[in-house]
């Protein structure tokens, strides 16, 4: 296969001097193409953000054409997110082999091939099988997409702000996923929700290879088909142990699949430190701006995917608002984290980023004391609210650290770095799922145990104590008074269930808020190291490389 359009280029690792698209080994600022190009570079990242959230929305039309199990049912949500976070390390480091630009091409034609087979689906095993295939596409489109962006913009300031502008995409895929499939569904069979993707990816196919530099690592050795496997093995258990538990709490076969994945990452990580050439550099976690940028992504990204559990339900249950109407109500909150991801650079260029970070953790802590006051009589307005200051300070977060990662690794890692970021970003959104799912069910099956009618059939009090979809289901069959009586306790319960949650996120921020303030103190514009050093090596200089180039010089 030959690259077409530009010259790979060599960054500054494989060259020894600082590398500019189009223009290996001298300096300057990307212009006009370069920012063109980031407009191709988002409309993947939209669409992989977009399609975690858009399904859920037309299970009840597949349900009804498809006739799938239970359990084909939920293979059919959870196979997609489950492959995804399984591929992304081994998509990153592959992209830096094979070239990132190659990688995000191929990866977009089999996002458009799985696409179009899983809306011509006639039996669940098809579905099953063609969302696993979306899932392996997607794995290639995010890496390469974050690493592309190290490559073409190597200025702190504008790296700075075309992160921000990926996180902003990012962001608002995640928040209008639900509008797109209600207005989808409005007017179209559920299929529809599949080929939404196929214009983005023809227009990505058409314009990449124009606008787009190819790049590589130099030199990188071979590709090791064992720590491919192992990173798969280990990420695909923990992940599936972690949301089947958020489902149906601790049992045997989740708990052994977590501790399975768990096992497999040891030796996973313990093969990456004898490696000459590592899949995955575990030195760069001895960076602590690396290191800490990491956690504070997983721990945003745990309270947007938590919140995003209970405030879609609310809406639609607690309000009975239909999903073109919920969909709607999530718009501001989509305006908030663009809005607060173009501020990002503006406040790097004048803060460092350790204030940025910690200011943007006390932020979404603020939105989640507003979700504290909620209950089933608030309407609208504080769920709104909340959600909006919420996503404005965690988009704040994630566009400050995503570019910590990004600056402080090696340039020529830029692939396999990004791979791990996006698959800590799976694992925070797995555990936000379950840990905050976990507490609002506790929370909401203790009240509904107190609060139901008495004199209830015993099936329609089990189905109601289970869930606040299974209370709606049950009110719905039974006479007037006693429906109404059994819905009101739900909706009561499922709000003090939000508020527990939102409580314990909030503590949870303002915990990490606290901590990024330690970590990240001698972290300056960049990604680099005052004085105080971050990773043990020499103070930086702010440019965004130094902290690079000592990681580099460790694996020399």
């Amino acid at each position: 296969m030959h690259d077409t359009g530009a010259a790979p280029i060599r960054t500054s690792r494989e060259t020894g001097k600082p590398g500019t698209p189009g223009k290996p080994g001298t300096s300057g600022k990307a212009g006009r193409k370069e920012w063109t190009g980031l407009a191709v570079l988002i409309l993947p990242v939209l669409l992989v953000s977009l399609d975690m959230q858009v399904l859920s929305y037309a299970l009840p039309f597949i349900s009804a054409e498809l006739a799938p199990s239970g359990s084909q049912l939920l293979w059919i949500v959870d196979i997609y997110p489950f492959v995804l976070a399984g591929l992304l390390l081994t998509m990153g480091s592959l992209g830096d082999r094979i070239g990132r630009r190659r990688l995000l091409m191929l990866g977009a034609v089999v996002f458009g091939l799985a696409s179009v087979t899983a809306s011509l689906a006639t039996d669940p095993v098809l579905l099953i099988g063609t969302r696993a295939l979306l899932g392996v596409g997607g794995a290639t489109l995010m890496p390469s997409t974050l690493s592309l962006i190290r490559t073409m913009f190597t200025d702190d300031g504008q790296r700075r702000a075309a992160i921000a502008v990926w996180t902003g995409a990012f962001a608002a895929g995640a928040v209008l996923g639900p509008l797109l499939g209600g207005i989808l569904l409005e007017h179209f069979w559920w299929g529809s929700v599949f080929l939404v993707n196929l214009p983005v990816m023809a227009l990505l196919l058409l314009l990449a290879p124009a606008l787009l530099p190819e790049s590589r690592a130099s030199g990188p050795g071979r590709f090791d088909l064992l720590s491919a496997a192992l990173s798969l093995a280990a990420v695909l258990p923990a992940v599936y142990g972690i949301q089947k538990t958020a489902e149906d709490g601790l049992r045997v076969v989740p708990a052994a699949a977590f501790a399975v994945g768990l096992a497999v990452g040891w030796y996973f990580l313990r093969r990456q430190r004898r490696l000459d050439e590592p899949m995955l550099d575990v030195r760069l976690f001895g960076d602590r701006a690396f290191s800490a940028s990491v956690a504070t992504s997983v721990l945003a990204i745990f309270s947007l995917v938590g919140s995003g559990l209970f405030t879609t339900q609310y809406l639609q249950m607690v309000l009975g608002y239909g999903p073109l109407r919920a969909g709607l109500w999530a718009l501001p909150a989509a305006g908030a984290a663009m809005a607060s991801s173009a501020l990002a650079p503006l406040l790097a260029r004048a803060v460092r980023p350790v204030a940025v970070v910690a200011g943007g953790l006390v932020v979404a802590a603020g939105g989640y004391g507003v979700l504290t006051r909620l209950d089933a009589d608030s309407g609208v307005a504080v769920i709104v609210t909340g959600t909006v200051v919420m996503a404005a300070g965690i988009t704040l977060v994630m566009t400050t650290t995503s570019d910590l990662v990004i600056a402080t690794a090696p340039a020529d890692r830029a692939g396999s770095v990004s791979g791990l970021s996006q698959t800590a970003t799976e694992f925070g959104g797995a555990f936000g799922i379950a840990v905050l799912g976990s507490i609002g069910t506790a929370v909401y099956r203790h009240d509904m145990a107190r609060h139901l009618p008495d004199d209830l059939p015993s099936g329609a009090a089990t189905a109601a104590r289970d869930t606040l979809g299974g209370a709606v289901d049950t009110a719905g069959r039974l006479p007037a008074e006693t429906g109404a009586d059994v819905l009101a306790a739900a909706r009561d319960a499922f709000a003090h269930g939000l508020r527990i949650a939102s409580w314990t996120t909030a503590g949870l921020l303002l915990a990490m808020a606290v901590l990024s303030v330690f970590l990240l103190r001698h972290t300056v514009r960049g990604g680099d190291a005052d004085g105080g050093g971050s990773g043990g090596g020499a103070p930086g200089e702010g440019t965004g490389d130094g902290t690079a180039e000592r990681a580099a010089g460790r694996q020399a």
